[in-house]
């Protein structure tokens, strides 16, 4: 369960950069978007917890980064150009 968690984690990860981004593309909904990447750092601060109870937290780092890195960096490249 400690793997799933962390995956979890990781795509809560990609969420705040692009709930950053989002809110400069669409300032009529800045604040709407900016609530959504806070929410998704919550959620992967949470989830890399629950996952480090159990992984050692140098992988968990690791893990977490790496997959949070690039998975934006893909996304940037797709959705943003």
């Amino acid at each position: 369960m400690a793997w799933f968690y962390l995956i979890v984690a990781s795509i809560f990860e990609m969420g705040w950069p692009m709930g950053f981004k989002l809110s400069d593309l669409y300032p009529a909904r800045f604040w709407w978007w900016i609530a959504f990447g806070l929410i998704c750092m919550i959620f992967s601060g949470l989830f890399l917890y629950l996952a480090q109870r159990t992984i050692p937290i140098a992988t968990a780092y690791v893990v977490w980064t790496g997959i949070g890195a690039v998975g934006t960096f893909l996304i940037g490249i797709f959705c943003f150009g």
